[in-house]
């Protein structure tokens, strides 16, 4: 069963973790050691210095599908930016208020990673048995940042970084569940993206007269 306190303290712990891109090995190890309190088996995979991929597998009888839960850790700011001063709702600090949890990155996604770990705790004490494998990753670098121009260093590398090396390590599934904020309407695709450098040569005209 549920337990609504207990979730709603660990996504408090989890939004009290600053994990800006580029800054989220702490909050790994936050997860890391919930991972190892709920008994899965846990893989660190450090995607590079200060960051890190967490890796829980609750391995299924046999025969059956993998899936897998992923979030990521880092979130858009990190409440330090002027315009965010004096906001309570954008800082690392999760409070609550009236039925409802507030802090930086409750809502992308660290709401969503605190559910997964409370949905695979409940069905662990009910003693469900899976035939497949069930995995939660926690990875870093999702948010949309890129490195161009002077816009350089880990704080820049985004664009599903920790997915990208994720995958690239052994981090497979034959399904995926991602608790993006979507106002709690079912997506069941989604659009990717592609990066490209054109070069050309010719003359300068405008579109216009081309």
């Amino acid at each position: 069963m549920i337990d609504e306190r207990r979730l709603v303290e660990l996504a408090l712990r989890l939004v009290s973790t600053p994990s800006f891109t580029g800054s989220e090995h702490a909050a790994a190890e936050v997860v890391r050691d919930v991972f190892e309190e709920l008994g899965l088996s846990v893989q660190w995979q450090q995607v590079e210095d200060g960051r890190a991929n967490v890796v829980g597998t609750w391995a299924g009888a046999g025969g059956g599908p993998t899936l897998m839960f992923n979030g990521h850790l880092d979130t858009s700011y990190s409440g330090k930016e002027p315009w965010l001063k004096g906001i309570p709702g954008f800082q690392p600090e999760g409070f609550e208020r009236e039925g409802r949890v507030y802090g930086l990155g409750i809502s992308n996604m660290k709401g969503a990673l605190a559910c997964y770990v409370e949905a695979v705790r409940s069905l662990l004490e009910d003693g469900v048995l899976l035939q497949g494998d069930l995995l939660i990753a926690a990875v870093a670098g999702e948010i949309e940042k890129t490195q161009q121009g002077d816009a350089q260093g880990a704080e820049y590398r985004g664009y599903a970084a920790g997915s990208r090396y994720l995958v690239g390590h052994g981090g497979a599934a034959d399904m995926c569940i991602l608790g993006e904020p979507t106002e709690n309407k079912l997506v069941l695709a989604h659009f990717g993206s592609l990066w490209l450098r054109l070069s050309t040569h010719g003359p300068f005209v405008h579109t216009a007269f081309s």
